[in-house]
């Protein structure tokens, strides 16, 4: 086989087998969607075009793109009904390892049809339940179900879980926030500055990435190079030599990060930025969609607040 048929067949990044011949592998920020692999059989792939009428096949990946913001849940939820028919005793071989050795965990709930992992956000999270078999966000309930016949892959992997998850509460954030908390760095951000190199600096009005503040969008460069030497302690990431001057930013729109295709990796994180990766935007989102909620909620309460002042 040639070389370039050799790359053709390759897993794409990110891909994350489900068993039984499944396979998941995610879309990018400008394109949201799931390429899905599966075992060819013509019974299968007519329930599959009839459950995703809107999937296209990608000939080169050889994989179907199944496209939407929430096409990994409904994916997933698809291939574990497959498989489910497949091994129809699964659950139950699940239900019984519980049974005989459970995990006690307040982030976990057993339910007669799945086990339901709550957690506080957390990246690590996330990313370990992505590589369980059949694991799938629920929004509706705002947790992770994991189907019993993933039971041994859960127990596996619960330590780092639950330790992601002991991290990111609340109050452990808070104290981990006031004990590293200092002011003159805090005031030195709500500047929204940054030193660049003025012979290499970020383009204007584009999505990039640095280590400070994440995912922002420089508007303007200062023609003086920086003097405050003081300043410039708050950005050790910044290790190319000088000159540098300062750039000016602001936090970019939900419209931005759509639009932006992100880098693989952070190319010379020394001069202070580099284009944004896929986690940095995905931070950034994460952000923004926080942002607006807090925003709207602080909308519902101010209205409830004049209703109950004025009922009329």
């Amino acid at each position: 086989m040639s070389d370039a048929g050799q790359e053709q067949r390759e897993a794409p990044a990110g891909e994350v087998a489900r068993g039984a011949g499944f396979a998941v592998a995610p879309g990018t920020v400008k394109r949201p969607g799931v390429l899905v692999a599966m075992p060819f059989d013509r019974a299968l792939l007519a329930r599959f075009k009839e459950s995703f009428p809107t999937a296209r096949w990608r000939r080169k990946l050889r994989r179907w793109f199944v496209p939407g913001t929430t096409a990994e849940q409904r994916a997933d939820a698809w291939i574990a009904r497959e498989i489910s028919a497949l091994d129809a005793y699964g659950d139950d071989k699940g239900r019984d390892a519980y049974a005989f050795e459970p995990l006690a965990s307040p982030y976990l709930i057993a339910g007669p049809e799945a086990l339901l992992v709550r957690t506080p956000y957390s990246r690590i999270v996330v990313d370990t339940l992505r590589t369980i078999p059949f694991a799938a966000w629920a929004p509706e309930i705002r947790a992770w179900r994991v189907p019993w016949r993933s039971y041994e892959a859960l127990k596996e992997a619960w330590p780092m879980i639950e330790a992601a998850a002991v991290e990111n509460e609340p109050a452990a954030r808070r104290a981990r926030r006031e004990a590293a908390r200092n002011p003159a760095a805090e005031a030195e951000r709500r500047r929204r500055r940054h030193p660049v190199p003025r012979g290499d600096a970020p383009p204007l009005g584009a999505a990039v990435e640095v280590a400070e503040a994440g995912v922002v969008v420089f508007e303007a460069l200062d023609d003086a190079p920086v003097t405050e030497t003081e300043a410039l302690a708050h950005y050790p990431a910044i290790t190319v030599p000088g000159p540098l001057v300062w750039g000016w930013w602001r936090i970019p729109t939900f419209n931005e990060i759509a639009e932006t295709v992100p880098a693989a990796f952070p190319d010379a994180p020394g001069r202070g930025w580099w284009p944004a990766t896929r986690a940095g935007l995905e931070e950034r989102l994460r952000r923004l969609r926080e942002t607006a909620r807090a925003q709207e909620t602080r909308k519902k309460r101010a209205a409830a607040e004049v209703e109950t002042r004025d009922p009329r």
